[in-house]
């Protein structure tokens, strides 16, 4: 389904978003509590990627086929996971995309570890046959200039091996926060670690005590809430829930970015952030390196073009093995707004912008950029965060959100918060 989302000018006041829990955290945490039951958690999250870790986290897993869709997170995962699971055996696939999705590092390193699994069509992608035995190796070396989750998945599984697993990183280590969200996950189960230089351990804990955990909730779904703030009136507040001061999650980065856009963060006593327009931005240009926080860079993009904010984002790499490839995917959408844009295997730059802003003429209303269109028309690629980063420009003019239903992926309620906030968002 498409939404157009028209433009109209109001002012969030004292709004009110309840986000739940991160994804990123959650997959970990549900795959911890399938090796170790007596794990509880609270505020996990509603997204699709969740849903698919819990369904086939509860297969019987004798010859069966588990489909994760678009889940890129539950791929690797459950790679790991199902790899472990003695006597079971599996096919693991998913939608089109992810069988262009690159799995070939994850693979290679669990089978040095003794791993059974092969490819069913295409080598180094999914679908793959994995067979679950019992592995007692423990150590193995892998590329760390790719996709954390791959590393992640292996930490996961290393504390149920019996002699627990010592990976050395190879090269330049790709957004370490998330390596060190599963660590601390590990810790707060009563498991123990070590992380030095590039070399991590993870020991081996057979049981755990009862756990019950309550999970943050998702920081790069509140980017969407930072970008509407910083594309707002001064005075444009939103309070969210649940957050914490001292995050474990590499997004909570946003506080700091969106300073320069005029945007201010308050951690309240009841677990809530509120973030306001406190000023105008004074910045012409904005430079980051996101190799540790790479899915915020579109937010951080469209804010920018929407600010007329010159913009150079390093460190983008993974994003060419997302859902779609995100650079060129923001080249091809920012373009059709009017944007000057380039973008190489890792980096992006927005160059000469100008305020997309609304202005009239002869009492009628036009758009400075788009005097020659009637409204653009936004492709999202299966990419949630495609949708969700584009929407707060509707701030500044109206917008055609393509197949908008691909926000589900990582937050279902997406359309119906931003209603509750003053957009108007029309199913066409």
């Amino acid at each position: 389904m498409d939404f157009k989302i028209q433009n109209s000018k109001f002012k969030i006041q004292n709004s009110k978003i309840a986000i739940t829990g991160s994804k990123s955290e959650t997959n970990r945490l549900l795959l911890l509590q399938a090796l170790y039951p007596n794990i509880t958690l609270e505020n996990t999250s509603n997204s699709d990627d969740s849903k698919v870790m819990v369904k086939a986290l509860a297969k019987d897993c004798h010859n069966e086929l588990v489909e994760v869709h678009h889940a890129g997170t539950a791929m690797r995962f459950l790679t790991a996971y199902f790899a472990i699971q003695e006597g079971k055996e599996i096919v693991l696939t998913g939608s089109s995309r992810m069988k262009e999705r690159p799995i070939k590092i994850l693979v290679d390193a669990i089978k040095q570890l003794g791993a059974d699994i092969e490819y069913i069509e295409n080598d180094g992608f999914p679908p793959i046959k994995i067979k679950g035995k019992k592995i007692t190796q423990n150590k193995i070396s892998i590329d760390a200039n790719v996709s954390s989750q791959y590393i992640s998945a292996l930490l996961l599984i290393a504390p149920k091996l019996e002699n627990g697993l010592e990976i050395t990183l190879e090269g330049e280590i790709t957004s370490i926060p998330y390596i060190k969200m599963t660590l601390e996950l590990l810790n707060r189960i009563g498991v123990e670690t070590s992380f030095e230089n590039n070399s991590i351990k993870v020991y081996h804990k057979s049981a755990i005590v009862n756990q019950q955990l309550t999970i943050e909730s998702d920081w790069s779904s509140a980017s969407y809430y930072y970008s509407i703030v910083a594309l707002s009136e001064i005075g444009t507040q939103i309070t969210l829930f649940s957050f914490k001061e001292k995050s474990i999650q590499a997004d909570s980065i946003l506080v700091e970015i969106y300073k320069n856009f005029g945007v201010e963060t308050i951690f309240n006593d009841n677990n809530s952030i509120t973030i306001s327009k406190s000023k105008i931005h004074n910045s012409q240009l904005t430079t980051h390196n996101l190799n540790n926080s790479p899915d915020i860079a579109q937010t951080i993009a469209v804010t920018c073009f929407g600010l007329g904010i010159d913009c150079h984002l390093t460190g983008l790499h993974t994003l060419k093995i997302k859902e779609t490839d995100r650079l060129i995917a923001l080249k091809t959408e920012l373009t059709k707004l009017g944007a000057n844009i380039s973008v190489t295997n890792d980096s992006l730059t927005l160059k000469n912008s100008s305020p997309l802003e609304r202005c009239s003429k002869d009492g009628v209303e036009k758009n400075i950029k788009l005097l020659k269109n009637d409204i653009i028309s936004i492709s999202t690629y299966q990419d949630h965060r495609m949708a969700m980063s584009f929407a707060p420009l509707a701030l500044k003019t109206s917008l055609i959100i393509e197949n908008a239903e691909v926000v589900s992926k990582s937050y279902p309620t997406y359309w119906e918060d931003l209603k509750s906030i003053g957009f108007n968002i029309i199913l066409i």
